[in-house]
């Protein structure tokens, strides 16, 4: 779902974006094609963003590929960090459900 608003807010605002735009494209975009064409366009802004996420060089690079490796691999890392900040939250509400009995 996030993907698809920011490639809507990307394909409305591409031909005349702030600098504040193509920095969150560059943060938050998931769709490699879309990467690699805003490296492209903006490279400055890429090369600087990429200190930040790393694989931003493999789109710089114009390397799908391993850009939609490294997308791969972004995603399961936030999923395990999701997974790391609820799984704690879930047993507390669990025990506080069985301590209500």
């Amino acid at each position: 779902m996030i993907r698809r608003l920011i490639e809507a807010n990307y394909a409305q605002h591409r031909e005349a974006p702030s600098d504040e735009q193509i920095q969150f494209w560059l943060l938050e975009s998931r769709t490699p094609e879309m990467l690699v064409e805003i490296a492209a366009r903006y490279a400055e802004a890429a090369q600087a963003a990429a200190k930040g996420r790393p694989l931003l060089v493999e789109a710089i690079a114009a390397d799908r590929k391993a850009l939609r490796h490294a997308l791969a691999n972004e995603q399961e890392a936030e999923r395990e960090g999701d997974r790391s900040y609820w799984e704690p939250l879930k047993r507390e509400m669990e025990q506080l459900r069985h301590d209500r009995k």
